[in-house]
């Protein structure tokens, strides 16, 4: 991806001097910073950033000036990617699935925090595994599922345990001389408070069964970023439910808490500038990125509907507003956004659309299919 050297003052600013043709990410880091020292401020135990959501180096270098201390890393890249650019942080290797090779690695590279989820991976562990690395111990951490409540999708069809397999397991960690913990995901997107107090009762339970104190908790992801215009996350709600269940579960017996944002830290501080290529008769519009580019998450997780629409001036479209199909540039039938999008009825040819909040599972999933999904990230001082 390009990187333009310039900061802008927000996107109609980039677009009245720049008149971009190719699609543009920009990028707010005051607005990240802000967000990262919200989680730090309020959630009640250590925070680490889900490097998933969005690897960028200019991110990552922004929330360490942050405070950000701690990583979960899903593969040997984001290992080194971290180690590299904040080599005294925290990396959690909490993608509970590896080959023995990338297990290998992580240990050469000094990662002391890992989570599982099965008895057969568990073992790869035990294998391969020290109980210690540089004189500290290594964690490793049952992840468990329940039935998904509040979230967009579930992450439980995918990864975790079940409350009775994790506390075998968890018995399992103890025994063999590991720090034990524990760890789930409360699913993507997930808005809904009472999803982190079921899965923190669940833990304690799990700790019972198992006859061992978990050292921490971790509270995953799922922490959900603005999606919607007018209806913007409580955060505040949630950790104050998180810590008011570990303390109704746990009392004095607490374990350390942690979670492990990506969409929730970082999405919002990034906007994706997009030009209407063409309006189809006055109907369907095509831009020049879609669910192969910058938009690939909007057919699983819906549209966004914090939007604007741009003139090349920059100035704002004000029309009466309508439902439109809206597709991406491809020679593809699947590049559509989902359902109708409500966008101005002046809108023209070589306006903008600037879809606001796109800063998670979006650069990091450009496939640049057909030719197209050439982007350019830009730095501005606020998205408005």
């Amino acid at each position: 991806m390009q990187h333009s050297k310039t900061v802008w003052d927000n996107p109609a600013d980039l677009i009245r001097r720049l008149q971009p043709d190719h699609p543009v990410m920009a990028f707010a880091p005051a607005m990240l910073q802000d967000k990262a020292r919200q989680f730090l401020a309020g959630f009640p135990g250590l925070v680490t950033y889900a490097v998933k959501a969005n690897p960028d180096e200019a991110l990552i270098q922004n929330l360490v000036t942050a405070g950000i201390t701690g990583f979960d890393v899903a593969s040997p890249w984001e290992i080194d990617l971290i180690g590299r650019i904040a080599p005294g942080a925290a990396r959690h290797y909490h993608n509970p699935v590896r080959a023995r090779p990338e297990i290998a690695h992580a240990v050469e590279a000094g990662v002391r925090a890992w989570s599982v989820d099965s008895r057969s991976e568990m073992e790869k562990l035990f294998d391969l595994v020290p109980t210690e690395i540089g004189g500290e111990g290594v964690e490793i951490s049952p992840r468990f599922k329940l039935p998904v409540l509040g979230a967009a999708y579930d992450f439980g069809s995918k990864f975790g345990a079940t409350p009775e397999l994790a506390a075998e397991l968890l018995a399992r960690v103890a025994g063999r001389g590991y720090v034990p913990s524990l760890t789930f995901h409360p699913g993507t997107q997930c808005a809904d408070p009472a999803a982190w107090a079921s899965y923190i009762t669940v833990a304690r339970e799990i700790c019972d069964r198992a006859g061992v104190r978990a050292r921490r908790l971790n509270v995953g992801g799922g922490f959900p970023s603005h999606r919607v215009a007018g209806v913007e996350p409580d955060l505040s709600a949630i950790f104050g439910r998180i810590g008011d269940a570990l303390a109704r579960s746990f009392g004095d017996d607490a374990p350390a808490l942690v979670c492990e944002p990506g969409r929730g830290m970082c999405a919002d501080a990034f906007s994706l500038i997009t030009r209407v290529k063409a309006l189809r008769d006055g109907g369907a519009v095509f831009l020049n990125d879609g669910v192969y580019g910058g938009l690939s998450e909007l057919p699983v997780m819906g549209n966004l509907d914090r939007i604007e629409v741009l003139t090349p001036r920059g100035l704002p479209r004000r029309g009466d507003p309508s439902g439109r199909v809206v597709f991406g540039p491809t020679c593809d039938s699947l590049d559509r956004l989902p359902g109708e999008i409500s966008l101005p009825g002046d809108i023209a040819e070589g306006d903008y659309i600037v879809f606001h909040g796109t800063g998670a599972y979006s650069t990091v999933t450009n496939t640049r299919f057909n030719g197209f999904g050439q982007m350019t990230n830009a730095t501005v001082m606020s998205l408005r």
